[in-house]
């Protein structure tokens, strides 16, 4: 072999090995598989299912999710058998925080800003209807203290216990399910309400949706980013301001139920094993930038809705009409790869 040949050939044995070495050092280089919590609301599965593809695509990683309620999840990721929880509500949990405090988790970026939750009314309950000659159910009802006046109670009848009332609350499992009971034994309304936990989200949203096409009073609790909250009109009732101690008994199984008060300002972040944090810079990097703007993702959420698209699908159409939105998420050539893959 001439010598220009030897040259070439041991050039091309450092670079094939450099490369190797570069792809090695990345989480996913070496085979290793990113777990995503599967968590099953409209807007995490959507967001979980955006990630999973722009690693799948992006970052040659393999992925997988696992299904479960939020609390279980969140144990999980303190585990490591799920490496990221896209949209974790920080603050919400003790499973979490308690994670946290002992170093098994960190939270990463903002999956979105701009989010709330409370409970809430349909607006025609307040205000009425006049296009569907629906006339004001409860024109001065403004408030949770309210709920405890018997003629509300009876507005909001329980079908299966028609001498309560029904609040809809969160699927059990839920971390905002034991919020609530927390400020319906604070807020002095168990014994004039069923507190009614559907089986899942999904079971949630076909409550509230029926209750509004039908025009008939509801009370429950609701969250944004949803497709809910952009196809319909809903008035949040006012509570007693948030403060950080009647919150921290609230959330806390063991706190007192003495008093209630306003959900806190959503933080929602990447909820990352701290392990996997640790050993998946280049993962983590990318995470730091990927805020959705809250208004894409009641966009693509309605599009589920309206097109019955799974999330997967939805993820697939924001991330081929939404490059304006994610490609600064990624460095030019990631972006190229996933480009090819979802058009």
């Amino acid at each position: 072999m001439s010598t220009l040949k030897l040259a070439l050939a041991a050039s091309a044995a450092i670079f094939a090995a450099s490369t190797g070495a570069a792809q090695a050092e990345t989480y996913c280089g070496d085979g290793k598989t990113v777990t995503f919590a599967g968590i099953d609301w409209e807007s995490g599965a959507f967001i979980t299912e955006v990630m999973k593809t722009i690693l799948s695509e992006g970052y040659d990683c393999k992925v997988d999710s696992i299904p479960g309620n939020s609390v279980t999840l969140e144990q999980a990721t303190a585990n490591n058998d799920v490496q990221i929880f896209a949209e974790e509500w920080i603050g919400r949990s003790d499973v979490w925080n308690n994670a946290a405090d002992a170093g098994q988790v960190v939270s990463v970026g903002k999956t979105f800003v701009g989010a709330s939750e409370g409970w809430y009314v349909p607006a025609y309950v307040i205000k009425g209807d006049s296009e569907r000659g629906v006339e004001p159910m409860a024109p001065d009802l403004k408030s949770v203290s309210q709920l405890t006046d018997p003629a509300i109670v009876k507005l909001f009848t329980d079908p299966e216990e028609p001498s309560k009332g029904r609040f809809l609350n969160c699927p059990s499992g839920w971390t905002c399910e034991g919020v609530n009971t927390a400020k319906l034994q604070a807020y002095k309304l168990t014994d004039a309400y069923v507190n009614f936990r559907p089986g899942t989200g999904t079971a949630l949203d076909a409550a509230i949706a029926s209750a509004y096409l039908q025009r008939e009073p509801a009370l429950f609790y609701y969250w944004t980013p949803t497709a809910i909250m952009g196809k319909y009109d809903l008035i949040k009732l006012d509570e007693p301001a948030y403060d950080e101690a009647c919150w921290t008994e609230l959330t806390s199984s063991t706190g007192s139920r003495e008093r209630g008060c306003a959900f806190p300002a959503v933080e929602v972040a990447y909820g990352l094993n701290a392990q996997f944090a640790k050993d998946a810079p280049e993962i983590v990097a990318m995470l730091e930038k990927a805020t959705f703007p809250l208004a894409e993702v009641n966009a693509s959420l309605a599009y589920m809705v309206d097109e019955k698209a799974e999330a997967a699908d939805a993820a697939k159409h924001f991330l081929a009409t939404k490059g304006d939105v994610w490609g600064g998420w990624v460095s030019a050539e990631t972006k190229a790869k996933i480009d090819a893959a979802v058009k």
